[in-house]
């Protein structure tokens, strides 16, 4: 059994659709539809159920996705063990990302894997979460670690969660909302207010929940951010996130009734990524699960 026609099943399954499941895998639809239906006969069994609203698995596809799956993880895994032992990860990997992201996910992935893949070179663009997914569907990024934008994905992208991070207020130790253990969106109508630059997520949602915020500063960077509320200018509306190069003097207050912020990877759906690609995604996965598991 050919283990690729594992893949197509998978896929399948997880889109609902043949067309979307070709296009995810980089082949045509009848393409896929043969490979799958080769697979039924390999294992003399009915996988998947066609209508006009798209592909199920039936009982028996139900049953056999978690073998399935372990099959291509092995693969996965064989091929990467091949690649290490051969010196193969190299090539430049081209990566997009919000200034939090650039700074928590993304450069630990790439100092990691200097250390064991020498001959790995990196593009790291940051910006907003708009411009890097606009710039990920151009082909001209090969992935993006972004604050997940509040509409849905364009068509052409998928978005994998990663984790969610809290929403809140850094404010200086003598400001007169230091002393409290949280806050509200109310709370930020009397006092001017830094976050960051319009086209991203944390712009949009204050300016959701605040019908009129004084906006004294739009920043590149959450570092900017805390700078300008470590000088004074105001209330700092962030997600929490631990940074190397935090600013004394200032704490963070949970905004009670804020939803947290969702970081996650983006991808275009036909993307065939390269073996060096492949596995800085796949770290930025593991560093990611790291960042929410609980410190014993």
């Amino acid at each position: 059994m050919r283990v690729e026609r594992a893949r197509y099943l998978l896929a399948a399954v997880e889109t609902g659709s043949l067309r979307a499941a070709a296009a995810r895998c980089g082949v045509s639809q009848p393409t896929i539809g043969q490979q799958i239906a080769l697979l039924e006969e390999d294992l003399d069994v009915v996988l998947l159920t066609r209508s006009r609203h798209g592909v199920r698995p039936t009982p028996a596809g139900h049953a056999l996705l978690e073998p399935l799956s372990r099959l291509v993880a092995a693969e996965d895994a064989l091929r990467e063990s091949a690649m290490e032992s051969s010196g193969a990860y190299r090539g430049r990997v081209q990566i997009g990302g919000v200034s939090v992201t650039a700074e928590t996910i993304i450069a630990p992935a790439v100092g990691r894997l200097r250390e064991d893949h020498p001959e790995l070179r990196f593009t790291v663009r940051e910006g907003a979460s708009t411009a890097v997914e606009a710039a990920v569907l151009d082909g001209e990024l090969d992935f993006g670690v972004i604050t997940m934008p509040l509409g849905p994905a364009a068509p052409g992208l998928r978005r994998t969660s990663l984790l969610s991070v809290p929403v809140g207020v850094f404010a200086r130790t003598d400001h007169p909302l230091a002393g409290r253990d949280h806050v509200h969106w109310r709370d930020l109508e009397a006092w001017p207010i830094v976050t960051m630059r319009p086209g991203t997520v944390l712009w949009e949602t204050l300016h959701r929940h605040v019908a009129a915020p004084d906006v004294v500063v739009e920043a590149m960077s959450a570092r900017t951010v805390k700078v300008m509320v470590g000088r004074g200018a105001g209330l700092g509306v962030l997600a929490r996130t631990e940074t190397s190069a935090d600013i004394t003097g200032l704490v963070w207050l949970p905004l009670r009734d804020a939803r947290p912020i969702e970081l996650c990877l983006t991808q275009r759906e036909d993307s065939r990524p390269s073996p060096a690609a492949l596995i800085v995604r796949r770290l930025i996965r593991a560093i990611a699960e790291e960042m929410t598991s609980p410190v014993s």
